[in-house]
């Protein structure tokens, strides 16, 4: 296993950790998503009880290969346990999306009344914005949108990917976002965005895993 790896496993066993007899989950996509997925799996194995709700496709086959029962997104979830691209140090914004399940993510975490992100050390920020990120559009005037997204300052590029709802993924570089949440109601405001990875004042938690030990950071 190589070393990022060690730490995104402290990481997710730490979150998994906090996942009680009849709980509903929400699972995250990506890397360390799937050492959730691992982790609660193990539990389940031991007598552990949940329900968990995926948060896009990839992450529901492979949840359903583990043995971890899955339901619908009826009514709310009780922790959402996923990944991130970058989270910044003390007000815990995120960047997300780079799985391209952004839109699902986002609304699992909505619903969720915990929400535990789970990073290694490499992760952390000062500033977002290092990592492009990531804006879902509709597939209908997606280069209209584009401009719109690049007038904002961003040099967007669309990735060679479908989402599961059936749009596209631009992956918008802006260099330094000194202001996430301004940009945030930016994105918010053009038509054809579905849905941006600007996770903003969302997470409860953030379980990261370092060379000293796992650090739960929480706002």
């Amino acid at each position: 296993m190589a070393d990022l790896d060690v730490l995104k496993k402290m990481a997710a066993d730490s979150a998994a950790a906090q996942v009680l007899d009849g709980m509903v989950v929400g699972l995250g996509t990506g890397t360390t998503g799937a050492f959730v997925l691992l982790a609660l799996a193990r539990r389940i194995r031991e007598g552990l009880r949940i329900a968990g709700v995926p948060s896009s496709e990839h992450t529901a086959s492979r949840a359903r290969d583990l043995g971890i029962p899955l339901t619908e997104l009826t009514g709310p979830i009780d922790i959402d346990i996923d990944g991130a691209d970058e989270v910044t140090r003390g007000t815990l914004h995120l960047i997300k999306g780079r799985g391209g399940a952004l839109t699902r993510e986002k609304i699992v975490a909505q619903a969720a009344s915990r929400f535990l992100v789970v990073v290694d050390e490499t992760k952390m920020v000062d500033v977002l914005g290092a990592k492009p990120v990531p804006v879902e559009v509709t597939r209908f005037g997606w280069q209209a949108t584009a401009r719109r997204i690049e007038a904002l300052g961003a040099k967007p590029q669309r990735r060679d990917f479908v989402t599961d709802n059936g749009n596209y993924i631009l992956d918008c570089a802006f260099g330094r976002i000194e202001s996430p949440e301004t940009l945030a109601a930016e994105l918010d405001r053009i038509a054809g965005v579905v849905e941006h990875g600007l996770f903003i004042g969302m997470a409860t938690e953030v379980h990261v895993g370092s060379s000293s030990g796992v650090q739960i950071l929480k706002r």
